[in-house]
């Protein structure tokens, strides 16, 4: 994927300077709002978008969604000017550009949208720019794969959610999330509250991965370094942890909210870092410590306290820094060496001094080593693990999480650099330190890492303090972000995790060869993601199979067939009172109509002759025409004789051409297809009677009357309704009925083969 240009003679290319330029004003401009946002103002811009339905397009700026876009603008400047060295001269730089740009824009409108449907949008955007970064290497099937199964994976997800959102809308009467924010009482005593939940955490826990949807995660490491640098640091990955705080105002504070964070979260932190171990490919590691962090920020995200969510707005920003860091330098190291196995790399810190440097600061952050800002996140963890109803599941799962993520620290930054190096390939030599486009990234990253350690205060005023109160409605609640807090229960836990930690790592290759023997025998998720794409597929290729079997009568029954279930689920939900419907008073000539047409059904279900047949269906389009003239609807009544002499014409021209079928001496299917047309017009007339029996809501008519002139000049309803405000409706039909005219002339002008009749 990347090229071996070291010679420094082009630095940059035409499409690796504009994304660098967009991504970097944009974080300027940003930036600009950080005075205001830490002063407590919440900015909002809207413009009517869909006004018909109530919908704007409106963007919120507070500290969650600032925050959110400096990382996703900052680090994708640094991503972007990596990019810009790491793919120079490659055939498809450009269209890799385009995607990047793309994907950064959509993730701005998810982390700033104000409205829910505008945030789907932005959403389902993501997913498929993703998808595009993801599967950029198209000739591989690896890759093609990889990204069809992210897209498929969270884009079900969002599905589930936009129908979350429409419960939301339908609850709080709004889909603005700044109102909906101040309306979590009203959601949760919603008896919808419960479906809305689930339907919720269905997207964010498959966007950001949560065991059991993590598979998709680790395989979108097929993707070039930067896409894994930006997808799995700052960005997609983030978007359902965004999402979940987003929404931690309105859905927060039940027990359901807890303890389903809570379980998933713990799981997914802890799954994760255990399998980060195993891990010889140096991108995998990183992609399973990545499940471990939005696990994390998952668990702490399910409790209400004050430590809890400054923990998570901490660590939100950790994780950020040390991971894009050590995705670029892992990058830097591979296109360096050509290889990326933690077993044969060793020793480049003598030619790659520099990347060293970086990545033993990301490291040390991710480590949560003082003076870093990730000791300061840890200490906030453990703190407000304490403080929560179920400090147990969270302290535990945090302290095991936070010990492998030191033993994975040492596995991705330590040895490489400071190991061994003695199974080095001689045939591939290093290249020396990587080009500085490629190493700025994790260097200022790592260094702002332990600069915002020394000195938290900026990030505490402008970032932190902010986030908690978009989250909590109330920036005193912040706590403090310190090195030094004294000798308390989260220091002790912090010295434990060291020192577990560093037992891990010396154990680390036994533990990878036990965990090695029991993934042999463990369930595989990505093999089980296969059997049910499979058997998917399957299932679709049996369903086609019965319903698009070629055969006319199967497909009216299908048709008929769905309709009568609907109509009959329907009746059996509302329960319809019968014995109200009154039945009209016919006179003489209403039972000339219906016997005339119950006898041409008749004939129509027992006779065996073509043309009988459609004589007998016309005199029954005859007498539905009748049945709208008695009732004064003489437009109507016109179109259905037109109709049925254009059927009985055509019928009469295509029946010349019809091939001779053997004569059957019994038709087995017709009672049974008797009964069913009783059947389904059954049901349709009690549908129809139940709905005439009641009041008739006269609004739709109303408008109609009083906007006819006005907004149409038409003084015929009818026709106004047909050619304005059903125009698009008019205009299909029109459309169907000159294609279907055209298709019979084509089938009609055909020319008989020559040759025996079947």
């Amino acid at each position: 994927m990347a090229t071996n240009d070291t010679t420094g003679t082009r630095a940059f290319s035409a499409a690796g300077i504009l994304p660098c330029a967009i991504s970097l004003a944009l974080f300027v401009w940003f930036a600009g709002f950080l005075p205001e946002i830490a002063r407590g103002e919440v900015l909002r811009f809207s413009v009517p978008w869909v006004p018909s339905l109530g919908v704007s397009l409106s963007f919120l700026l507070d500290g969650l969604g600032l925050t959110f876009a400096l990382l996703i603008t900052g680090i994708g400047f640094l991503v972007m000017l990596y990019s810009a060295r790491y793919l120079i001269g490659h055939v498809h730089h450009a269209r890799f550009s385009l995607y990047l740009t793309s994907f950064m824009l959509a993730m701005l409108g998810l982390v700033l949208a104000d409205n829910l449907l505008v945030l789907f949008v932005f959403w389902e955007l993501t997913t498929f720019t993703s998808y595009l970064l993801i599967g950029f290497a198209h000739s591989s099937a690896e890759s093609r794969r990889s990204a069809l199964q992210a897209m498929l994976v969270t884009a079900s997800g969002g599905l589930a959610m936009l129908a979350g959102f429409i419960l939301i809308g339908t609850v709080a009467g709004t889909f603005e999330l700044s109102e909906i924010r101040a309306m979590g009482g009203v959601l949760r005593d919603s008896p919808m509250y419960l479906a809305i939940l689930i339907l919720i955490l269905a997207g964010a826990f498959t966007k950001s991965a949560q065991v059991p949807f993590h598979f998709w995660l680790p395989n979108a490491m097929a993707a070039p370094t930067p896409v894994s640098a930006y997808l799995h640091s700052a960005t997609m990955v983030k978007g359902g942890v965004y999402l979940l705080a987003r929404m931690h105002p309105s859905l927060s504070g039940t027990d359901v909210w807890l303890w389903t964070l809570g379980i998933f979260g713990a799981v997914t932190a802890v799954f994760a870092s255990v399998v980060s171990l195993r891990q010889t490919d140096l991108k995998q590691a990183l992609a399973y410590t990545t499940l471990m962090a939005l696990g994390t920020l998952t668990l702490f995200l399910s409790a209400p306290g004050s430590y809890a969510i400054t923990a998570m707005a901490t660590f939100l920003v950790v994780h950020s820094f040390y991971k894009a860091a050590l995705f670029l330098a892992v990058g830097c190291i591979d296109h360096q060496t050509g290889t990326r196995n933690a077993d044969v790399l060793g020793g480049l810190w003598r030619p790659m001094p520099v990347t060293a440097f970086a990545a033993g600061l990301a490291a040390l952050s991710m480590a949560g080593v003082p003076p870093f800002l990730g000791f300061i996140a840890k200490e906030l963890l453990y703190k407000g693990a304490l403080e929560t109803s179920t400090a147990i599941l969270i302290v535990t799962a945090a302290f095991a999480a936070s010990a492998m993520m030191f033993a994975v620290a040492g596995i991705v930054a330590f040895r490489p650099f400071w190991g061994s190096g003695k199974r080095m390939d001689p045939s591939r030599p290093v290249l020396g330190e990587a080009p500085w486009p490629m190493v700025a990234g994790p260097l200022l990253l790592g260094i702002a890492g332990i600069v915002f350690g020394l000195a938290p205060e900026p990030l505490q005023s402008h970032v932190v303090t902010p986030i908690v109160a978009s989250l909590l409605g109330d920036p005193a609640q912040a706590e403090p972000l310190l090195l030094w807090t004294g000798v308390n229960t989260a220091l002790i836990l912090s010295l434990l995790t060291f020192a577990t930690g560093i037992g891990l790592y010396a154990l680390h290759l036994r533990i990878r060869a036990g965990l090695a023997r029991f993934s042999e025998v463990a369930p595989d998720s990505d093999v089980g993601w296969d059997r049910f794409l499979a058997g998917f597929v399957r299932l679709a290729n049996w369903q086609t199979d019965i319903l698009q079997s070629g055969v006319m009568r199967r497909y009216l029954m299908t048709i008929f067939g769905v309709l009568a279930a609907g109509l009959v689920f329907g009746m059996a939900l509302s329960f319809p009172d019968l014995s109200q419907v009154a039945l009209p008073d016919l006179l003489p000539k209403h039972w000339a109509v219906f016997l005339m047409t119950l006898i041409a059904t008749g004939l129509v279900a027992a006779t065996r002759s073509r043309i009988t047949a459609i004589a007998g269906l016309g005199v029954v389009g005859i007498g539905v025409a009748m049945v709208f003239i008695l009732f004064s609807a003489p437009d109507v009544a016109i179109t259905q004789l037109l109709v049925e002499t254009l059927i009985v014409v055509l019928f009469a021209v295509a029946a010349l051409r019809l091939p001779n079928l053997p004569r059957r001496t019994e038709v087995k299917s017709r009672p049974g297809d008797f009964v069913f047309a009783v059947f389904v017009g059954t049901m349709i007339a009690i549908v129809l009677m139940s709905a005439s029996s009641g009041p008739i809501d006269l609004r739709l008519s109303e408008f109609f009357e009083i906007a006819s002139w006005p907004e149409a000049f038409g003084r015929n309803i009818v026709n106004v309704i047909l050619v304005d405000f059903r125009a698009l409706d008019t205009f299909g039909e029109v459309a169907v009925v000159a294609v279907a005219a055209l298709s019979a002339v084509a089938l009609l002008r055909q020319r008989p083969r020559k040759g025996p009749r079947a």
